[in-house]
């Protein structure tokens, strides 16, 4: 469920009640105290289904941004209605656009956590050691560029979807250059022996595309777009991850330590993987809007 709050004239009140109803998922709008300089505050719950309507109403009105103020509730009672998506399964679709915008840009957060992972990922490999690999994929939030890209897709929005990419890039290439440093100054200090080699590793595998590369990918697709929606990004990061932050540890440790063979290979997982998450999450979300706007055409009938 979504509530609405709205400053609006005195004079439009009536009227901006009226179309918020006409819209059939905008319920119990109240009259707030009168705001200072003449005017009304409306609030009012709003389905997640007509929540896109209803900005779009709002910006017909020429309200301003500071006017009005649309945000999520977690319903604790009582227990929405089974076999039937509501509440918290229906997801609204400027929500989702407003979660993209947010991470399509590359945050001083996001590039830290993609050097710690880059550190995690570089030690896990150089020690064969999966749990340090596990802590990198938890650590790396690159699932929500991902994601954000495709969004960006979905709604036809070229810049969002480049920004988000370049994000992603950016992301992956601080991972990268982080994972070759630590293996070069490992080596360097002699920390790490000279006839130490990466094709060694248990992980030697990140470096080979077969079936299972491609439907990990495609499946790992689907449950990252499920995940923003539903702001389970953290929580399913690690399963996403496994398709990129391993193989991007790979091609950084083989590449500080000069061994371009299999940092060429690990190079080309990683990018069969990036283009599989981009085309099985964009399908997910185009299939998801166009199920809703057939719901909301069928309702509306």
């Amino acid at each position: 469920m979504l509530r609405l709050r709205l400053a609006i004239e005195d004079h439009r009140a009536d009227a901006v009640a009226e179309a918020l109803e006409g819209t059939g998922g905008v319920h119990r709008i109240v009259a707030l105290n009168p705001e200072r300089g003449g005017g009304v505050v409306l609030a009012a719950d709003v389905m997640p289904s007509v929540a896109d309507h209803v900005v779009k109403l709002i910006r017909e009105w020429d309200l301003s941004d500071a006017d009005y103020l649309l945000t999520r509730q977690e319903v604790i009672a009582p227990n929405p209605p089974h076999g039937r998506l509501t509440g918290g399964d229906t997801f609204a679709w400027i929500e989702v656009m407003g979660e993209a915008r947010t991470h399509s840009r590359p945050l001083g957060r996001y590039l830290a956590l993609m050097a710690v992972a880059g550190v995690l990922g570089a030690i896990g490999v150089i020690t064969d050691n999966p749990i340090l690999v596990v802590g990198a994929m938890a650590v790396s939030p690159d699932l929500l560029p991902i994601c954000a890209a495709c969004v960006g897709l979905v709604a036809g929005r070229i810049r969002l979807a480049r920004r988000a990419t370049v994000t992603l890039l950016l992301g992956i290439l601080l991972t990268w250059a982080v994972a070759a440093l630590v293996a070069w100054g490992l080596q360097l200090t002699g920390i790490l022996s000279s006839d130490f080699e990466v094709h060694d590793s248990a992980l030697k595998g990140l470096a080979h595309i077969d079936y299972s590369t491609v439907l990990v990918a495609l499946a790992a697709g689907v449950a990252a777009m499920l995940s923003f929606e539903t702001r389970a990004a953290a929580a399913v990061g690690v399963a996403i991850s496994v398709t990129t932050i391993p193989a991007s540890a790979l091609f950084g440790v083989s590449l500080g330590l000069g061994e371009v063979g299999v940092s060429w290979g690990a190079a080309g997982v990683l990018g069969v993987n990036v283009a599989l998450l981009l085309l099985s999450g964009t399908a997910t979300l185009a299939v998801q809007r166009w199920l809703v706007d057939l719901r909301s055409g069928a309702t509306t009938t």
